[in-house]
Formats: C-alpha cells, sequence, structure tokens
C-alpha cells in the first residue's frame, strides 16, 4: 500500500474503500498539524483541526476529482477548516492564541544560541503582525514547502500570481521584521 499515491487512495477512498483514509491520515498529520500550528493555533487546537480536515474529506470524497495535485485539494480544505474554526471561536469569543515551543539550536556558543532564539522569537512575532492570507501563503511555501503551482490550485490562483503574492507575503514579513528589530 505504500507504493499507492496519494491521488491513488483518495480515488480509492471515493469508491467506498474507507480504510485507505487512514493511510493518507498517516502520511499527512505532520504536514497539517505544521500547518494549523504555524497558522497561530495552540497544539490542542491544531490536533482537532487535523481531524476536522479529515472528516471533511471523508464527507466531501465525491468532490475529489484527481486531475490536480491531492495536496492543494487536502490544503483547501485545511484553509476552510481553518477559517471556519476562527469565524466560530471570534463568534463565541474563544481565545486561540499560540502556545510558542521553545527554539532548540546546536550552536557553539550560548551568545549564538541565544540570537538565534531571539531571531526565531521577532520571526514567530513579525509573522502575527501579518494579515491572514500573507501568513498562510508563507506557511505554505516556506513550512509546508509547497511548489507555487500547488499554491495557485490551493488558493484559486494561477501559478504565477501564487508567486507574486508569496514574494509580497515576503517583503512585507522583512519590513515587520525590521521594525521589530529597531524597536
Amino acid at each position: 500500500m505504500q507504493n499507492l499515491t496519494d491521488d491513488m487512495l483518495m480515488l480509492k477512498v471515493k469508491s467506498g474503500d474507507l480504510d485507505k483514509l487512514g493511510l493518507l491520515y498517516e502520511r499527512h498529520k505532520k504536514r497539517l498539524f505544521g500547518f494549523f500550528y504555524n497558522l497561530g493555533n495552540n497544539p490542542s487546537v491544531s490536533e482537532d483541526l487535523v481531524q476536522n480536515v479529515f472528516v471533511r474529506m471523508l464527507k466531501y470524497r465525491s468532490s475529489y476529482a484527481g486531475n490536480g495535485s491531492f495536496a492543494a485539494w487536502m490544503f483547501r480544505m485545511a484553509r476552510n477548516v481553518n477559517y471556519d474554526y476562527h469565524k466560530k471561536a471570534a463568534k463565541n469569543k474563544i481565545a486561540v492564541g499560540t502556545n510558542p515551543e521553545d527554539v532548540h539550536v546546536e550552536t557553539d556558543t550560548f551568545s549564538e544560541k541565544v540570537e538565534m532564539e531571539d531571531k526565531a522569537y521577532q520571526i514567530k512575532r513579525a509573522m502575527a503582525q501579518l494579515p491572514d492570507e500573507k501568513r498562510e501563503l508563507l506557511v505554505l511555501s516556506k513550512y509546508r514547502e509547497m511548489k507555487f503551482k500547488e499554491i495557485g490550485e490551493t488558493i484559486g490562483c494561477s501559478e504565477g500570481a501564487a508567486k507574486v503574492r508569496v514574494h509580497r507575503a515576503l517583503k512585507e514579513l522583512r519590513n515587520i521584521f525590521l521594525q521589530l528589530e529597531t524597536v
């Protein structure tokens, strides 16, 4: 079963072989968790959202056409799950803050380690100040390492437009980061 592609597995799920969804879950749970966590959700919420993505995949399996990237289809669903969660949380005034995790860096000196941790903290702060859609683009591009074509499929635009949007998001992140450094 390990040699079956994600597309093949999802097509089997679509045709009624629901056990194959478990294989997809095992393959992608870490990627999805990282996606949700890097969007600013705490670990517990991120785990719940991963589960919700697979529930939706099961519910909407008939919508999977198999003619695009499985990852793009899955992350489009993940975006919707994240959006719905935050919409509901705002309506119910639920706190959705992040629990920052410790940065573990192998460095030669204590001062280098402190500097790296400070930079990582500053990047997290800068990411938090980006608008949601730009933060999402950077998470998909840099943390999830998706290709621009897949990002375009995920957010519903062309590959070129995805490149431009990611570039603009990076530029804005850089400006925010530099502003935070001078403060």
